[in-house]
């Protein structure tokens, strides 16, 4: 058994929650729901569960834009709900970890609303970013800043000053300069782990500082785009990391407590930043998410991960597909080059071939589930859900669609909530339907068609898991070897043997006992767009 921090090694679920399970029939998830579901989520053999936000907000945001950070929203459940089950969770050997949003509150949280109310230079005012506008009258914002969901970074007050939204309107920016800020996230983090929360997974922790001069940025950056490089005016800034290291030491009088990084940098050398004794435990490997379906581009990211976490002493967590991105099957889908986020609005859909994303989903998966390191995996793709592109317009929830004047329909596709059974109005998610409409024929991919099926998605999952856990846990090494320009291989200090073959043509195995793979051999040979696991003669 290794010895290492249950972390460090760890697979992590990730529960969205209003769309995993609903407990009382309102069409929305919950904690009800996810309470009854926590037997499934073991048994597919993770580590942990990550849930995102929960707390008290209006959704503007789906969740991101909080109003009380120590209650949860009635549509989701009660406090002691919440705290039930933590207990439950870790009473079936699942670790908890809560989402943190330190980048910006709702605009209708207490201390907002207060800041609105009070004069220009108050105490209040000093929470968020409060400027006077450019211009004779002040009617132009303070400066070229733009929003990630598209439009101007900058709302006018009433009395006329501009408050800082570097997300929707209604997510005002928090100034980590305020000691009332630093010191009121310091006690949410010990709210939640007295109450047995085992950490957090981080939103934003590189947007947190703000260069105090607010210098125009001189171009508008992509949507939905949240790195800018080295020195940046809001991004991925140096002084961040004080207030990392505050936090590190919370977490540190709570034995097992770990906290990870939403942290989208330019390089692994930046990331690696975030890494470093005393700061994050872990941070999402982003790159490898975004690399495309071949085979030097995969392996240089791998690479790249590898090396930059172990420069800190740390390991890469890797993952496929997260609430804020196309689902893989789609992305693997898709010719190379084409941008999914903008196809999903409008683009032909006969270049999407689903057959092919699903197989390279699958053989992602295995390649992802044999690295070093952790793995996070985003509730659905264990049964190989892919994005849902025909959302009608006018029910899309996403701030991203209005705010990106209708350019990009934004992250409900990823969010529609799963299916459990093959059947029935919501397919097992609730009673009277779901918040978002599930699509045709995917009860054909729910837990109950797909459970004790051999060769299904979720069995292949459940099988990867098991073997991870028997053969690999406490593993860290990774040695590559040479099977050819169309394929990557290598073998873990376990001795079992990965090879993923991104080729057109079969290819051949090296010796050993076949173990998992995500297709059936080809006259013992390895298919393409597959992934097999063989354990080493010796």
């Amino acid at each position: 058994m290794s010895s290492s921090p249950w972390w460090r090694q760890a697979a992590v679920y990730q529960v969205y929650l209003r769309s995993f399970a609903d407990g009382n029939g309102d069409g929305t998830g919950d904690i009800a729901g996810l309470r009854s579901r926590l037997p499934y989520i073991r048994d597919l053999g993770v580590d942990a569960l990550w849930v995102n936000p929960w707390y008290v907000s209006p959704l503007h945001d789906g969740g991101y834009d909080v109003v009380d950070y120590r209650n949860i929203d009635p549509r989701f459940g009660t406090l002691d709900e919440a705290v039930a089950m933590i207990d439950e969770a870790r009473n079936l050997g699942l670790e908890v970890m809560v989402d943190l949003v330190p980048n910006h509150t709702s605009s209708e949280h207490p201390w907002f609303r207060e800041a609105l109310a009070s004069p220009p230079g108050s105490n209040p005012r000093s929470r968020y970013h409060f400027r006077t506008g450019r211009g004779p009258d002040g009617d132009t914002p303070p400066n070229d800043w733009r929003s990630v969901f598209g439009g101007e970074a900058w709302s006018r007050a009433p009395d006329g000053e501009w408050y800082l939204h570097l997300f929707d309107v209604t997510q005002p920016d928090l100034n980590w300069e305020s000691p009332e800020v630093r010191a009121e996230f310091r006690q949410i983090l010990r709210f939640w782990l007295e109450r047995r929360a085992s950490g957090f997974r981080v939103d934003v922790a590189h947007g947190l500082g703000k260069d105090p001069m607010f210098p125009d940025l001189g171009h508008i950056d992509e949507l939905l785009t949240s790195h800018g490089g080295v020195n940046h005016p809001y991004w991925d800034r140096p002084e961040i990391h004080d207030i990392f290291r505050e936090w590190r030491t919370i977490l540190d009088d709570y034995p097992g407590a770990v906290m990870v990084a939403e942290a989208w940098v330019d390089t692994w050398e930046r990331l690696a930043l975030y890494l470093r004794p005393g700061e994050f435990h872990q941070a999402f490997d982003f790159d490898f998410l975004m690399a495309p379906w071949e085979a030097s581009h995969m392996k240089e990211s791998i690479d790249r991960a590898l090396s930059g976490a172990g420069a800190v002493g740390s390991v890469p967590t890797w993952v496929l597909s997260n609430h804020d991105v196309v689902r893989h099957v789609t992305r693997y889908g898709l010719p190379d080059g084409l941008d999914a986020r903008e196809w999903l609005l409008d683009g032909d859909r006969s270049l999407l071939d689903l057959e092919l994303g699903s197989r390279r989903a699958r053989a992602a998966a295995l390649l992802m589930l044999a690295l070093p390191g952790s793995v996070y995996l985003y509730q659905g793709e264990e049964l190989g859900l892919a994005e849902v592109d025909d959302l009608p317009l006018e029910i899309l929830d996403d701030p991203v669609w209005k705010r990106s004047g209708q350019k990009l329909k934004g992250r409900d596709g990823c969010r529609v909530p799963i299916p459990w059974t093959i059947g029935g109005q919501s397919l097992g998610f609730g009673v009277d339907g779901s918040w978002l409409p599930q699509p045709a024929g995917w009860g054909g991919q729910s837990v109950e068609a797909q459970d004790g099926v051999d060769g299904s998605t979720l069995g292949l999952y459940r099988s990867a898991l098991h073997h991870r856990r028997e053969h690999l846990l406490g593993d860290e090494i990774l040695e590559w070897l040479d099977l050819g320009e169309e394929a990557i291989a290598f073998r873990r200090g376990s001795g079992i043997l990965v090879v993923v073959n991104f080729g057109n043509d079969p290819i051949d195995l090296p010796a050993g006992e076949l173990l998992l793979a995500n297709a059936e051999l080809v006259e013992g040979r390895l298919s393409s767009d597959s992934t097999a696991w063989i354990v080493e003669r010796t």
